[in-house]
């Protein structure tokens, strides 16, 4: 998931997402990573549009319903919040490691 992020901020950055700089990214930040997560990565993101994927909504929390519940409701509603934006975060992951793994098979 460190690359994916780091490709975002090179992105953001206006420079090439490629090998070089991703290491370099990582290598910044103290985190080791092996080659070949790498390259995977560079070609899983290869034919991704980063600015459009960027500007795509996450998924969208449900409305919490309308309670006179008070301060219980609220709670209850921000409980139900969190755990769908954990939901959300948790199939973001999975895609960009899905993503990720797509890439490593064109390797071979």
């Amino acid at each position: 998931m460190e690359l994916v992020y780091a490709a975002l901020l090179l992105h953001e950055a206006g420079e090439e997402v490629n090998e070089d700089n991703l290491e370099g990214v990582m290598d910044g930040a103290g985190i080791e990573v092996d080659s070949s997560q790498v390259k995977a990565t560079v070609a899983a993101l290869e034919d991704v549009n980063l600015e459009e994927a960027m500007e795509q909504p996450a998924a969208a929390p449900a409305a919490a319903p309308a309670t006179s519940g008070g301060e219980e409701a609220s709670e209850e509603a921000a409980e139900e919040e969190s755990a769908e934006e954990e939901a959300a975060d948790e199939q973001a992951d999975e895609e960009a490691e899905e993503a990720a793994e797509e890439g490593l098979g064109q390797l071979f």
